[in-house]
């Protein structure tokens, strides 16, 4: 097992934080809309509604807080992020009405998104000359502990007592501050001196917010699979409750055997903008796939779930390949954290936008709506290319601090999980 860890010292440190951490997030995206709906008995369109309404609450964080850690310092910033974030979702176990829920579930989404703009400075120090290779990595972690997460997910939701669900909440709480102990492990470092220019040059690069918002569509794909699959099946299939489970441990483990063999590849922009015209493609064959489990025996819609479920992940690990290369490359060094910062607006949107979007056309609508899903993904996959060609043009990243995008200067982390 050694060959499959990064070498004793700071990615080793990060990558233990990201896996504690996301232990407690398998356990929340595999139950955490059923939590609220079945126990706190929030209904469903208003559990949609407010986590729209917690996305947009949350979007303005990532963008100010990655400007803080990239001028304060990165580690003691994500760390306070992570402490938010604990006990916001330890106040779950006691939002019991539709108010007090969307106020924990704000707090916590903004914490998270600002967790992820100070992580990135993190990442391009300790990830070598190539950050993007140590990012493909970490998320191989990250799909470890989300299986591991989900597995206890699944009792909770076999079980379906208020007690399952409440020590579930609990553990993802405890998650999250344990991931920031592990995180302080971590030498301090030290904040980049400031550049040339404007001081929120992010929020001026044209291309780099249109890319922002290309990816967030893409983004929406992350809540089929945790929103729009389980209440699918639960409302809309005979497949067994159980399933909901498997489908996430089967995305996971897809995850994490190929996301660093995926990324490998993923190593221009121009190959970054091909990826993710083939997600929009994959997610738009995964929809039509889900589409056609209603209807069915038992076992006929678990056999189309699972399977929609392999193509949809193929189209993940090409979204996330994408993603890590054109966030990091085309983004100066001394506003890593702003820029990605920039970048989460794009998941904050999604996070927004994406539980009711897919509650409204799949689940509501039914099968027309996962065609609809589809053609989404799939018409901003295909606008991809476009942007970034016209990034690439706008001047050299490499000029502002950008990080060299070859091959031959990936960063010595290891090729499997």
């Amino acid at each position: 097992m050694a060959h499959l860890l990064p070498a004793p010292g700071p990615q080793r440190t990060l990558a233990a934080s990201n896996f504690v951490y996301t232990v407690g997030s398998g356990l929340y995206l595999t139950a955490g809309v059923l939590y609220f709906s079945q126990d706190r008995r929030i209904p469903a369109d208003q559990v949609g509604l407010g986590l729209g309404i917690a996305g947009v609450l949350a979007l303005a964080t990532g963008i100010g807080v990655g400007h803080l850690a990239d001028r304060r310092g990165a580690r003691g910033v994500y760390g306070v992020a992570l402490l938010m974030q604990a006990l916001a979702t330890a106040a779950f176990l006691i939002a019991d009405g539709f108010w007090p829920f969307v106020l924990a579930v704000s707090v916590a989404m903004g914490a998270k998104g600002a967790g992820n703009a100070a992580r990135g400075p993190l990442i391009r120090h300790h990830g070598g000359d190539r950050p993007q290779a140590f990012r493909a990595y970490l998320r191989a972690v990250t799909n470890v502990g989300i299986s591991l997460g989900a597995v206890l997910a699944g009792w909770a939701v076999q079980v379906g007592t208020h007690s399952a669900y409440q020590v579930l909440v609990a553990g993802n709480a405890l998650a999250f501050a344990a991931s920031a102990a592990v995180l302080f492990l971590l030498p301090p470092v030290a904040p980049e001196p400031a550049g040339t220019g404007p001081r929120w040059s992010a929020l001026r690069d044209r291309p780099y917010l249109a890319l922002t918002l290309l990816d967030g569509v893409m983004a929406i794909q992350f809540k089929v699979l945790t929103v729009a699959i389980p209440l699918w099946l639960v409302t809309a299939t005979t497949a067994p409750h159980w399933l909901i489970s498997v489908t996430m441990l089967l995305n996971t483990v897809i995850v994490i055997a190929f996301q660093v063999r995926a990324s490998r590849h993923v190593d221009t922009p121009a190959s970054g903008a091909v990826a993710y015209r083939r997600s929009g493609v994959a997610f738009l064959v995964a929809c039509a796939v889900i589409s056609l489990s209603v209807g069915l025996p038992g076992w006929a819609a678990a056999t189309l779930l699972l399977a929609a479920v392999v193509v949809h992940t193929v189209g993940e690990l090409w979204h996330a390949a994408a993603g890590f290369e054109l966030s990091f490359a085309l983004a100066p060094r001394h506003a890593t954290g702003q820029y990605l910062g920039v970048f989460g607006l794009g998941a904050g949107l999604a996070d927004a936008a994406g539980p009711a979007l897919l509650i409204s056309l799949c689940i509501t609508w039914g099968r027309p709506g996962w065609y609809a899903v589809g053609a989404l993904f799939t018409l901003a996959g295909l606008a991809a290319p476009a942007i970034v060609r016209r990034a690439l043009h706008r001047g050299s990243p490499l000029e502002d601090g950008a990080i060299p995008t070859t091959r031959d200067k990936a960063a010595p982390i290891p090729s499997e999980v």
